[in-house]
């Protein structure tokens, strides 16, 4: 019924315009066209104009809905058509779709920025899908992980005949992968307030130099642990505006980076000095250094350059630096030569000059 109406809808609406505009301009015409030239209307010449205006809008309304048919056909209908597919496609799962833009000249340009957007969309739900796929496939391996390690090693502890060395070392291993877990759950919890906007900065003032002497001394037993040479040099009374506990964040995990990839008797480095209205940190070590390819992805949730899984880690520490640097209106950037070392840089505002009223989201 719909397809049968909407055409008798629009015959009526042109019909109703065009009896309108020449029955008024035929009316004015006869009109003026007797006053001028003295000619008296009979009833029998208003007849003959009444029935040729009449067919005039019959004509002419049949004429325009059919026009207007075409021009709905081509300049609307094909389009949507174009676009719904696609969209039903996407909702069927299949993000690779893409709309070709209506490159023709019956096309509305209005229509290529549409079809620019849903092409734009239909890329941002693939990579958040690509992202979504490998967020399980990584938290399932992370949480299989230690939960193997403690079911292995707690199945070993039920040994009678274990001898107390090996005992306090299985139960130490069973310590070490719970807190792993624990600390990937702790991590997951973070990153899902910070991205859903849950959790707020807290502005205060403060002297970035001793937040980030408290945070280095807390690997101290890990890096004389492995031999490694500590370099600071910092500058005093550099003042930021920000909050300390998610700033904190950050510097423990480019600390524990640092130590975690540099090999014993490496050395790693921390500098801060002011730039103008910033504060810059630096965060260097000689470990083995990060490929190009693996330096773009550094910062995405359960990305991990070692994909042996080798190192202790979950992937999401970069992401948590990431995410905070960004609510807390900072910058964060990294340079890598494999082999030699990395480099990790954060440069934020100094007090004096920090505008907090517009963070970055």
């Amino acid at each position: 019924m719909k397809k049968i109406w909407r055409p008798i809808k629009h015959y009526l609406v042109f019909f109703l315009l065009m009896a309108f505009i020449l029955t008024c301009s035929m009316t004015l015409f006869v009109s003026t066209m007797s006053e001028s030239l003295g000619i008296e209307l009979t009833s029998e010449n208003l007849g003959i104009a009444a029935k040729l205006t009449f067919a005039n809008v019959l004509l002419l309304s049949l004429l325009c809905t059919a026009i207007d048919s075409l021009r709905r056909k081509w300049m609307v209908e094909r389009p949507v058509k174009r676009i719904l597919q696609a969209a039903e496609r996407i909702a069927a799962g299949d993000f690779s779709v893409r709309i070709a833009p209506m490159r023709s000249f019956y096309a509305e340009e209005k229509w290529d920025e549409v079809i620019a957007c849903f092409n734009k969309m239909a890329g941002e739900l693939s990579s958040i899908e690509t992202l979504r796929t490998d967020f399980v496939a990584n938290v399932s391996h992370e949480l299989k992980t230690p939960l193997s390690v403690i079911e292995n090693y707690g199945t070993l502890l039920q040994q009678r005949d274990l001898s107390e060395e090996k005992r306090a070392e299985y139960a130490r291993t069973v310590a070490q992968s719970a807190r792993r877990l624990a600390d990937l759950v702790s991590n997951i919890l973070k990153l899902n307030k910070l991205e859903n906007q849950q959790i707020f900065p807290t502005f205060t003032q403060y002297d970035l130099g001793e937040q980030l002497c408290e945070c280095l001394l807390q690997f101290e037993n890990a890096w004389e642990e492995k031999g490694l040479e500590i370099e600071v040099d910092m500058e005093e009374n550099i003042l930021v505006r920000s909050d300390p506990e998610m700033m904190a964040l950050v510097w423990h995990n480019l600390f524990s980076n640092a130590v975690k990839f540099t090999p014993k008797g490496g050395r790693i480095t921390l500098s801060l000095r002011g730039e103008g209205n910033d504060a810059v940190v630096s965060v260097s070590d000689t470990g083995c250094g990060i490929s190009r390819d693996t330096g773009a992805r550094i910062f995405d949730k359960f990305y991990q350059g070692d994909t042996s899984h080798a190192a202790q880690g979950n992937g999401l520490g970069l992401a948590l630096v990431r995410r905070v640097v960004d609510v807390t209106g900072s910058d964060i950037s990294v340079s890598s030569e494999v082999g030699k070392g990395t480099t990790f840089t954060v440069k934020m505002r100094r007090a004096a000059d920090a505008n907090m009223e517009k963070p970055r989201t």
